[in-house]
């Protein structure tokens, strides 16, 4: 029996360069919250320089999460995962620009001892909700 893979959105595309993650994170910084920084650029390339994206008409997301804030693999990957799978459910209310989520603090290895616990990933994603609501808000 062949199992299916959750459809991705056609409108959300992954940054993959060094300088696209580089033009995200130059850009504002639209919502925080304790554990996480969300960095929009807009999409616009100009005449003189080459273009990092090469399309206008999508969101782009990238997730940013430092070894310094999440020692071990399996906890970043978790997080990871989590980033992107929030960004495919909050896609349609992101506006059609670069974005990269930053881990910007480590969260409390006594509380969350396990590497990759289901108490964990439910406490990041509530906060990447968070996130992506107070980026709406910081758009209207």
């Amino acid at each position: 029996m062949e199992q299916q893979l959750p459809q991705r959105s056609d409108r959300l595309r992954r940054l993959k360069t060094r300088a696209q993650f580089q033009a995200a994170l130059a850009g504002a910084t639209v919502a925080r919250t304790p554990h996480f920084a969300l960095h929009r650029c807009a999409l616009e390339a100009r005449p003189d320089v080459a273009p990092l994206f090469d399309t206008t008409d999508d969101v782009w997301l990238g997730a940013m999460v430092p070894k310094r804030w999440a020692k071990r693999a399996v906890t970043r990957n978790a997080i990871r995962r989590q980033i992107y799978n929030v960004g495919d459910a909050a896609e349609t209310s992101l506006p059609h620009a670069a974005h990269v989520v930053r881990l910007r603090a480590g969260f409390d290895r006594k509380e969350f001892v396990s590497a990759t616990s289901e108490k964990l990933k439910a406490a990041v994603r509530a906060e990447l909700q968070q996130l992506m609501q107070r980026a709406r808000a910081a758009r209207s």
